[in-house]
């Protein structure tokens, strides 16, 4: 019981600090509709199982070992930050009317498009990579089943699917959504301001 708990609470703080997940989530939410948020969403929570899994099959190891391979793995991550915050820093404004009425952008993410931005938002990001590393090497014993294992690593997924829906959710609700959209280049230019930040501070962070 106390193993699920800190796994719980490490989860939960994890979750909900602003991040490069949370900036996805809020760029997909505000320009394309709730529908995108919540795929980028799922896609965030397909993201994590990718950490899960090498984790418990011993990457972990080869991690520790490999420096190289986690900087490599930091510098891909921080790139695709800094593309997508370029791209939303550079796009074109809705129609007024689009903007007005809180519809989605005549040429919104597909299905795929919306779930891979947050798939690869977080299974390149380092920082999950530590996250559920570090989660699994000091709470996680060796006499662990490893069916728990993998509870521990589902709730991780989900609680990131339970918080960024909500997140997808509170920035496409109407009124918030309109509010925004009528100022809609200004809220590209920050959105693609923040990513490009991330992705550049994790490109230069000295990660431990």
């Amino acid at each position: 019981m106390a193993e699920l708990l800190a796994v719980a609470l490490i989860t939960l703080l994890a979750v909900i600090s602003p991040g490069a997940d949370f900036a996805m989530v809020t760029r997909n939410s505000l320009l394309y509709g709730r529908r995108a948020g919540v795929l980028c969403a799922a896609g965030i929570a397909l993201g994590v199982q990718v950490h899960v899994l090498y984790t418990m099959f011993g990457v972990r190891l080869l991690i520790a070992h490999a420096p190289a391979l986690l900087h490599a793995l930091k510098l891909v991550g921080a790139a695709y930050l800094v593309w997508i915050g370029w791209k939303t820093w550079s796009a074109k404004a809705a129609l007024p009317g689009d903007a007005a009425s809180g519809h989605d952008r005549p040429h919104g993410l597909s299905t795929g498009a919306a779930l891979r931005m947050g798939f690869f938002t977080n299974a390149l990001n380092p920082k999950t990579t530590l996250f559920v590393v570090s989660t699994y090497t000091q709470v996680v014993h060796a006499d662990t089943p490893l069916a728990a294992q993998f509870g521990y690593g589902l709730f991780m997924s989900m609680a990131h699917a339970a918080w960024f829906v909500l997140v997808a959710m509170v920035f496409a609700s109407g009124a918030l959504r309109r509010a925004l959209l009528a100022r809609q280049q200004m809220v590209d230019r920050v959105i693609g301001v923040v990513l490009i930040g991330l992705g550049l501070a994790l490109g230069v962070a000295r990660l431990a």
